[in-house]
């Protein structure tokens, strides 16, 4: 990403069938490994590439809004 983003997001992980599976609220971004620390992982890849993508499409600022995030401005 062009400036450095720091975006803090809750964490839900579930056991489905033989799988964990990570879900990162409020984006909406999922993702399962073998293990919980395994899914865990694989969603902050999976979180910064679906940020990245955002970033290079040109809606950052509209996705992150519509996700409930606002700009803060550092001190």
């Amino acid at each position: 990403m062009s400036a450095k983003l720091e975006i803090g997001y809750a964490v839900r992980v579930f056991k489905e069938g033989g799988q964990y599976v990570a879900h990162a609220m409020p984006l909406d971004v999922m993702s399962s490994g073998p293990t919980p620390e395994a899914a865990r992982k694989v969603l902050d890849e999976a979180v910064h590439l679906f940020l990245a993508t955002v970033e290079e499409m040109g809606t950052l600022e509209d996705v992150l809004e519509e996700c409930g995030y606002q700009h803060v401005p550092r001190a």
